[in-house]
Order: C-alpha cells, then structure tokens, then sequence
C-alpha cells in the first residue's frame, strides 16, 4: 500500500510561500483549484504537502523557506518526533564548530555518508552536554539532518537551530513556564555586578541567556556554572555558551538546584539568576533544616526567597547576587520576617523596578534585587537603594519635542533604562552614604526606616515618598508646562488627522505584482545595507567626534539617533542618508517598524538590527518603499523564529508601479507616519499630565483651586 504523503498546516504554507496566514486565507476562499483538506478538522484543516508545492508551484509562488522554518516544519513531519529532537542537540555544536567551507562539504556527502558523520560528531561532543548520548541516525532522519545544517550554515552561530530544537522538546515534553531572558535584560543584570569576576553561577540558567551576557562583558569570566531542571535548557545552555565563550571552562549540569544542587561546594564570585516564580512545591518540608536558610526558613508560598538566599550561600564573601524576581516577592506578608534579616544583615543592597513589558510575565512589572554576601568584618550597610525605571521612563516620555524626540516612546528604550539603572547603581555603590537621591526616579532609605510592620522593598512605595520633597511651587510649574505641551501636541494631532487624501478602490480590493527586495537589490533598484556586531574583545569607547548611532529604539519611538558608537563592526559602518529607509530587524513590540530617514538622520551610523534599505531616487520612491517594507503582513511574512522574530529583508515584497503612482501612494505614507508620531506623543503627555496630577493631588504638592463665581452660580442653580 503506497505511503501517503505528508501534511502541512496552512501556517506552514504560508511560510513555504513566503506570504501571511491570510494570504492563504484568501486563496482557499477564491480559488476553486486550492488543494482540499486531507485531514485534520474543520477549524485546523491539513494539506497534501505534495499538492500545495504543486500548486504554488503552478503559480510561481516559489520562495524558499527561510531555514529555521524549514527545520521546524521537517521535525513536525518526522515520525520519530522528540526523539530525533534530542539526538540532533549536539550536532548543532559540532555543526557551529565547523567553517563555513566544512559545512557546505557536509551538504554536499551522500545520505550514507552524512548520516556516518553525524553519528561521529554526536559521539565526539556528547560528553561536553549534560544528559546527552551519542546517538544513532537512519535514512529517515536524513532531511532532518540536512535541514539543521541549512539552519545553522544561514546564521553561522547555531542560535536559531537551538531555538528551534529546544522550542519542539519543550512542545513534545509537555514542560511549561520556561521562557528566555531577553537578551538587553541579561546584558542590564550581568553589568550590576560590579567589577570583574572569575566564576559565575546561575543555578536556573534555562537557555543560559545570563551567563551568556557575563560572557560579552570585556572582562568575562573564567568559568560559567550553570544547572536547570529540565533537560534541553540545560543543554540548549551548554551548547550556546560553549560557542558563546569557547576560552570559558563551561559546566552545566541537569537537576533542581534547591533539592540537588550539583555546586554544593562551589562559591562564586557572581550569582545570576531569573529563577522559576510561585512554586509551592520547591520543597520546603524536605528542606527545612538546610544550611543555606541563614536568615529564616523560607515559608511555603516563598519558594523566591529559598533562590535568594541559595544565591547568597553560594557567594565569596562581598560577592554579588542579581536576581530577577516578581514583585509580589517584595511585599507579601508571608516574607517578612526573612526579608527583615536579609535587610538588617545588609545582604540586600538595590531593588531596581522594571517597566511592565520587560520580560515574561510581559504585564508585570518585574523587578530586579541585587544583593551581598556580608563580609564577616565588613562595614556594616546602613541604606538600601531603591529604584523605579518606570517612573524614570514615564519622565522621558513627557519630555516631548523638547528633549529633541520626534515622537513619544512606544517600546521600552533599553540603552536609556540601562545606563540610567547601571549609572544610579554604580554612584550609590562607590559611595552609599552620599548618594544623592533622584525624587521621583531614585531614593537610599536608611535600614532602620525598612524594618518596620511590612518591610516593604517595593520601589514606588518608597521612591514616590520622595517626590513629596519638591517644592509645591516646583512641582506645579512642571505640570503646568506638560499640560502646556500636551495642548500643543493636541492640536498638531487634530491637524495631522485632517488628511483625507484617499478613497475606497472599488468592488474589489486592488491586486498588483510584486517583487521581493532581493531581487529589486539584483535589478539595481536599490542597495541594502546593515552593520554587524563586533567581538567582544575588539570593542572600546568611541572618542566624542564620532557620530551617534541610529538604533532600533530610534525607530520604534521616532527619535533621533541615540545610540553610542560601541558594538559596531571594525573600520566604517554604514552611514545613513537623507532617503535611506530604515526597517528594524527585530519584530514585535510598539512603534513603527521603518521609517524614511531626514536630515537629523544624516550622518548617522547605521547601528546593530537595522536593514538599511538604500533606494534608487529615479526608480523607487522612499516614502513609497518605506510604507510597504513596514507593513504589518509584509513582515509577518518574512519573519521567522519565536521568542525573538527576526525579518529576512530580502523576502520583504514591494509592488510594482510606476513612478508618478508611487509617489501618490508615498505621500499618503509619509501623512500616515505624521498621523502615528503626533498621536503617540499626544497620547505619552497627557499620560504625564495625569500621572503628575494625580500624584501631587494625591501627595499634597496641589490642591484643586477654589470655584470661580461663575462655577458656583452654575452650582447652585443646579442643585435647584
């Protein structure tokens, strides 16, 4: 009976064709030919792989999948499922290990041979990745094989092939709640650790993200410690900081650090961590009488406090601990008796709030606690500092055009909540006792002020206290000039809303051909440019002449370029002109995805993760390119990944038409981004408006003004 073929979800054939779900959509309602439904149900119906290439294929539709999505399709298809998903773990390290010219010669061995290597290279580095075997491979494996080694050959690091991997065990194992640091967050915590630092510990490392920032830093440790509970983090871990610091001695072990901890005996010089929250069953009646509980046993419902204080156990003395935690950790009752000894102890010395959106959860605000080991014959630690980055960044968003901004801040500015956290952590470090607070964003309270009924460390609580000490004369002006600028941004919003250049295109919406940015780069319709990050070793600081960097939150908040000349490709990076469009290479989050560069660009460097797109004037209009390049279904079509989705800029699609249409369709761009920038910035001042308001009603700093005499006469008659 002959084998029938395999089935693709209709997600799937939108990434074979490089087009949207609602493309194919589309096409399943308008097309009588579209292949029927060989399985599956109504609402999620799969397709005849073979009849869905044969029918894209009819109608030229035959865009190469980009090579994660490939890989991720040909693992769901596979018969042996998971199973082949752990034994190709280590391959990705070999594979990443190889050049470029290794790689290619691998594509080109018979299936025979490729699946002999393969077993080899298993064998060679099952040994370096914590409960991995050498595994054996059979002819149906093979496009598998060849499938990761298309996906690490296109990125040339193995990310995305781990990405996918550890993304398909995790589906297949039924494991939940694990979910990747971001890479900016890693980068703020692992700079809270002052100083450098041989050895570093994250005893929940999950995908390693944190210990992979300890990495980048210019001092980077020796030795990377590393142990999670489930096992493809804890090798997905192994093998990203394996090519992430091949100097490194690399360790990583599969267990639960509470219950069995594989570096009992190991203290480190730094501890980061973004440990599991609200797990009631951490062990807490097995593990009563443990050591590590120096300053109380941690109640049931605390399992946060049991990862801090295995944290600080494991620490040198004066060593630091950054810990990425919920909010709730800082507050609830059922903590307060260990939270009053971590604080009389002076183990904790910042608790740093983050804006809501930071990381998963994404609708808390997470916060981070930085903490120390005492010193048995240290000074003692009289404050502790408090910061809140969501206020802070609240305070720029209400600076509005005069802070120099286009726009008002839609996605969280990670260089400036970085070097604002980094910068206030690293004065009150060098000296606590003189710290200078910064009300509103910034507060060192004294210890003896926290040990109190709640010994509450939540930020707001205390850095909104310290807004009570600006003058109320101050603190009416600066609401009374925000309330001005929100009048003024009102008014240019209303203005921008009054465009009315465009009309419905028929019975039908219009159809036209398009050409994917590849191929309009191949005709000389354009050139597309980007900058690549530099190694770790060759960055260093730019010297005052050297012009800004255009970033990704540039684009995203419509700002001018901002960044800072580090982390950029040796020699001469991009510089960006007047009419280059600039699309991020990050999707996801608030704000515009490209924008057309002006004169306050020009000069620019091109900074990390953004396209640049440089169009030919007398063949394609800017505005025009920018407005398709940006759209929302052009770059879902050409994404790919899940946790961090990347756009693949040559498969970004752009109608064909001629010049004097594109400009009407570029002119309408052009009035539809003035339309988003003025009701973002609109929409950020009277959110700093109210915020100040109500906070200096509610702190005493204002008081609402007495009626007018027409104000009671309107009332009295009323109450009439």
């Amino acid at each position: 009976m002959p084998q029938s073929s395999a089935q693709v979800t209709a997600a799937e054939i939108s990434r074979i064709a490089g087009v949207t779900r609602a493309t194919v959509s589309n096409w399943r309602r308008r097309h009588d030919d579209f292949p029927i439904p060989s399985g599956g149900t109504d609402s999620s119906p799969l397709y005849d792989l073979v009849d869905v290439r044969s029918w894209l294929g009819a109608r030229g539709y035959t865009a190469t999948p980009d090579p994660a999505e490939e890989l991720r399709t040909t693992l769901r298809l596979h018969q042996r499922g998971g199973g082949l998903t752990g034994s190709l773990l280590p391959l990705v390290l070999a594979a990443a290990q190889c050049t470029p010219e290794e790689r290619t010669a691998l594509a080109d061995l018979s299936d025979p041979s490729l699946i002999v290597r393969a077993e080899g290279a298993s064998a060679d580095v099952a040994d370096l990745l914590p409960g991995a075997e050498a595994a054996r491979f059979a002819g149906e494996d093979i496009d598998a094989l060849r499938a990761l080694l298309r996906c690490v050959q296109g990125d040339g690091t193995g990310e995305a092939a781990l990405a996918v991997l550890a993304e398909r065990e995790l589906e297949d194992s039924a494991v939940g709640g694990t979910y990747r640091t971001p890479a900016p967050l890693a980068d703020l915590m692992a700079r809270l650790v002052p100083g450098p630092c041989e050895r570093v510990l994250d005893p929940a490392c999950g995908s390693g993200s944190l210990l992979a920032a300890a990495a980048r830093r210019e001092t980077g440790p020796g030795a990377l410690y590393g142990q999670d509970a489930v096992t493809v983090q804890a090798q997905r871990s192994a093998v990203s900081l394996l090519l992430a610091a091949p100097d490194a001695d690399v360790r990583v072990r599969v267990g639960d650090s509470l219950r069995a901890d594989a570096f009992a005996d190991l203290t480190a010089d730094a501890v980061l961590c973004n440990p599991p929250y609200g797990d009631r069953d951490w062990g807490h009646d097995e593990l009563a009488y443990d050591s590590r509980w120096a300053y109380g046993v941690p109640p049931r419902a605390e399992s946060e406090l049991a990862w801090v204080q295995h944290a600080l156990a494991h620490l040198v003395p004066g060593g630091h601990a950054v810990m990425l935690l919920p909010p709730a950790t800082a507050s609830r009752a059922s903590g307060r008796r260990v939270r009053m000894d971590l604080v009389r102890s002076g183990a904790v010395r910042a608790v740093i709030a983050l804006p809501p959106g930071a990381a998963t959860p994404l609708h808390v605000g997470l916060q981070i606690w930085v903490l120390r080991r005492p010193e048995p014959a240290g000074p003692e630690r009289k404050t502790v500092l408090f910061v809140d980055t969501a206020e802070a960044a609240g305070d720029r968003a209400s600076a509005g055009p005069a802070s120099g901004a286009r726009g008002a801040r839609a996605a969280l500015d990670w260089p400036s909540l970085t070097e604002a956290a980094v910068g206030l952590w690293s004065a009150f470090a060098q000296n606590p006792d003189v710290f200078a607070d910064e009300p509103g964003t910034a507060v060192a309270v004294a210890v003896v002020d926290l040990l109190d009924d709640l010994v509450d460390l939540t930020p707001a609580r205390h850095v909104r206290a310290s807004r009570t000490d600006i003058a109320p004369a101050d603190l009416a002006r600066e609401t009374e000039d925000v309330r001005r600028r929100l009048i003024a941004g009102a008014a240019s919003l209303g203005e921008a809303a009054r465009y009315t250049g465009w009309g419905a295109a028929g019975p039908k919406p219009r159809e036209w051909r398009t050409a994917t940015a590849a191929d309009l780069a191949r005709g000389g319709a354009l050139t597309l440019l980007r900058t690549a990050p530099e190694p770790r070793e060759a960055a260093g600081e730019a010297s005052p002449a050297t012009p800004a960097v255009l970033t990704g939150q540039d684009i995203a908040r419509g700002t001018a370029p901002s960044g800072r000349p580090r982390s950029l490709l040796t020699g001469s990076p991009p510089v960006v002109a007047t009419g280059d469009v600039l699309v991020r290479a990050v999707a996801g989050g608030d704000g515009a995805m490209a924008r057309v560069a002006d004169e306050a660009d020009a000069g620019a460097l091109l900074g990390p993760q953004i396209h640049l797109f440089r169009p030919d004037p007398a063949r394609l209009d800017p505005w025009f390119l920018a407005g398709f390049l940006g759209s929302a279904e052009n770059i879902t079509a050409a994404s790919t990944g899940s946790t961090v989705v990347h756009v693949s800029p040559g498969r970004l699609r752009v109608p064909l038409l001629p010049r004097e249409e594109q400009r009407r369709y570029g002119e309408a761009f052009r009035r539809v981004h003035t339309l988003r920038s003025e009701a973002a910035r609109a929409t950020a001042l009277a959110d700093a408006t109210a915020r100040l308001l109500a906070g200096g009603l509610t702190g005493g700093g204002l008081i609402p003004s007495p009626p007018s005499p027409e104000d009671a006469g309107t009332s009295d008659a009323e109450s009439s």
